[in-house]
């Protein structure tokens, strides 16, 4: 259900830009993504999970009020996060 070290290591060097960064935005926002996918996929197999359910509406909170800041602040990193995640279609 969780992503590997490893992975999120991945993420935040490809959004972060350094492998130190995972305090950016992006980064952020993509190690969220990634959790949300996780889980999705565990649901598709448990579907009375309601527990997990519940984390899953809190990161999905979190990742769009992440995702606002960003176009707040920066609408051409906000449009390239959505670009190469496939946020939005």
């Amino acid at each position: 259900m969780s992503i590997t070290q490893k992975k999120t290591a991945e993420l935040v060097t490809k959004f972060g830009g350094d492998a130190k960064n995972s305090g950016a935005t992006e980064a952020q926002i993509a190690v969220l993504s990634e959790r949300i996918l996780n889980l999705t996929e565990h649901f598709k197999t448990h579907k009375k999970d309601h527990h997990s359910r519940k984390g899953l509406l809190r990161l999905v909170s979190t990742r769009r009020s992440l995702l606002d800041y960003l176009k707040r602040k920066d609408g051409t990193r906000y449009s390239a996060v959505i670009e190469a995640l496939g946020i939005r279609k």
